[in-house]
């Protein structure tokens, strides 16, 4: 043998030595690796500065053992009441997440932040201490981020300023009476993470170090990190091992929405319901901190909700170019609707008219509003809207809906599907043009809409209507839709007059022949969202279209004062 072989072998020989040595002690992997497939949904803005958010789902496919989840402060007391009994309904779900997770191979880290002396002696928090510092460690890891480059530009959701506390005054005495008696401190009750969650003494952790937490992940090759826990506003987002820290250091971290919760109070702007204010802060985590999943895709069934949360979801599609509607719907939605409606809105992509993003929203929706102006669709999404109509569940349309779904004329477009009956079909109605766009129709109450099951609904407009010298109500700037005759089934509410010209109805409801229950106006332009009538009848019609009680003027228009000077102080 050539003293240059002698070499190169016995180099190869080194290598499988040192090799091996490396690997002792090491656990191999199973090459049966269990994978998790979630549903991950992010928002990305339909044009640069637009404002506007397409949130569309995609799968990723991941395995179980690079995965970590980390169960932020789900503490077994607060100092709010109303957020103890929300985490007592939500903890079991996270318990059931976590061990499902645990038998595929992740890693859990239990973070109930401020508890770790109640833990000084446990394996889980001795697992955690004794975890090998990692060599990338962040150098601000050990720190509370409140916001990070990609949120500068944005409006926060939410004003949590007064701490999110939604308690009853009175029950928040005796619950703060309650903790002293207990012999702890009102303002920071927690000592251990909720009961409800268990905690594996051979395989979690146990920490609420932002650098521990690096190093366990560094440690167990995790490349994914779900967070589950709350509150999503704060801590959450926060913590030293939060999403803000996680996302922006390169973890590949999702919020697990449905396992969460906000310390919002619903007298603080945006003055919504408690869980349309997480909704919000949801929102504003897709489009500039990182992904959402939900926990359904792990256990099965459908995610979590919890059992005060009983909003209509209302999808709003804004689809046409000409009455910018995909700002004055998501602007009407915020100070009429957030309050006792969840609610989504798809736009049309820019480059693709033609295209949805995130229209498979509406499959969980109970109430659809269509402000769409001549869109043909793929099969499938028309399919998906046909069948979401023939479920018998409401339907609201503005100005071009009664054309939404097809070219003038009936023309064809290749490779896409329409649906010329959409307006005779599901508004009854009998679109066939418009007068001049500078005739502008004078608004009024219809002469029988008093006798209309929706006359409830359209208290105020009577009361406006009265002090009128002619029994109008305000002067649209949108040309009059000419669309007589209606169905049979219809019950007209507004009528729309210019002269010489029959006056033609400018706003119904119809009960469809699935027993849906649909509205339509021909209203709708920009100048007639400036209209506090129009507003309240939008508003009243969505609410008689779910079913829910009607609201009076005075309510609306305080909610709407109350919603813009609190937008103007977020700001």
């Amino acid at each position: 043998m050539s003293r240059h072989h002698f070499i190169c072998v016995l180099t190869a020989c080194l290598c499988v030595f040192i090799k091996q040595a490396s690997l002792a002690g090491e656990e191999p992997k199973s090459e049966n690796r269990a994978e998790i497939s979630l549903g991950v949904t992010k928002q990305t803005e339909t044009t640069p500065g637009s404002g506007h958010f397409h949130r569309t789902t995609g799968q990723e496919t991941w395995l179980a053992d690079e995965t970590a989840v980390i169960v932020c402060d789900v503490w077994d007391s607060h100092h709010s009441l109303e957020a103890v009994r929300r985490v007592n309904e939500l903890a079991p779900r996270i318990d059931r997440f976590v061990q499902t997770l645990r038998q595929q191979g992740a890693t859990i880290i239990h973070a109930p932040s401020d508890c770790m002396p109640r833990y000084e002696d446990h394996p889980c928090r001795k697992r955690a201490v004794n975890t090998a510092t990692a060599k990338n460690l962040p150098a601000d890891i050990t720190t509370w981020c409140d916001q990070i480059p990609s949120e500068e530009a944005s409006t926060y959701p939410v004003d949590q300023s007064d701490g999110g506390e939604d308690d009853d005054p009175q029950e928040h005495v005796q619950w703060l009476a309650q903790l002293s008696s207990q012999g702890r401190n009102p303002a920071l009750p927690w000592l251990k993470q909720s009961p409800l969650i268990s905690i594996d003494e051979q395989t979690d952790y146990l920490s609420d170090s932002g650098p521990e937490v690096w190093n366990v992940l560094e440690a167990n090759d995790i490349k994914h990190v779900l967070i589950c826990g709350v509150h999503t506003n704060m801590c959450v987002l926060g913590r030293p091992f939060g999403l803000r820290q996680l996302t922006s250091h390169g973890k590949h971290t999702l919020l697990v929405r449905d396992l969460t919760d906000t310390m919002y109070n619903p007298a603080r702007w945006p003055f919504v319901n408690h869980f349309s204010g997480t909704d919000l802060v949801i929102n504003h985590i897709e489009r500039y901190v990182c992904p959402t999943t939900t926990s359904d895709h792990v256990l099965g069934g459908v995610p979590f909700r919890f059992a005060a949360d009983r909003r209509p979801h209302l999808a709003i599609l804004s689809a046409e170019n000409e009455y910018n509607t995909e700002t004055t719907l998501p602007r009407f939605a915020a100070e009429y609707l957030q309050r006792d409606f969840r609610v989504s809105t798809i736009y049309a992509d820019n480059n693709s008219p033609s295209d949805l993003p995130g229209l498979e929203v509406i499959d969980d929706a109970d109430a659809l509003l269509v402000s769409v102006r001549r869109r043909p669709l793929s099969a499938d999404d028309l399919h998906r809207i046909r069948r979401f109509v023939a479920s018998g569940k409401p339907v609201i349309g503005l100005r071009t809906a009664n054309h939404a779904f097809c070219l003038r004329d009936g023309k064809k477009s290749e490779g896409l599907d329409q649906w010329p009956e959409f307006d005779s079909q599901v508004f009854g109605g009998n679109y066939s043009n418009h007068y001049a766009n500078d005739r502008f129709p004078q608004i009024s109450v219809a002469p029988a809409a008093e006798q209309s099951p929706f006359a409830p609904w359209l208290t105020d407009l009577f009361k406006v209507s009265a002090t009128s010298s002619d029994n109008s109500l305000f002067t649209s700037h949108g040309s009059l839709y000419q669309v007589s005759p209606l169905a049979e089934g219809t019950s007209v509410l507004l009528m729309g007059a210019i002269a010489g010209e029959e006056p033609q109805p400018v706003a119904w409801t119809y009960v469809r022949n699935d027993s849906g229950r649909s509205f339509y106006t021909s209203l709708g332009h920009e100048s007639d969202f400036e209209q506090a009538t129009f507003r309240m009848l939008l508003a009243n019609a969505i609410r008689w279209a779910c079913r829910l009680p009607a609201e009076n003027a005075e309510q609306g228009e305080s909610r709407r004062q109350a919603f813009q000077k609190g937008a103007g102080r977020q700001r």
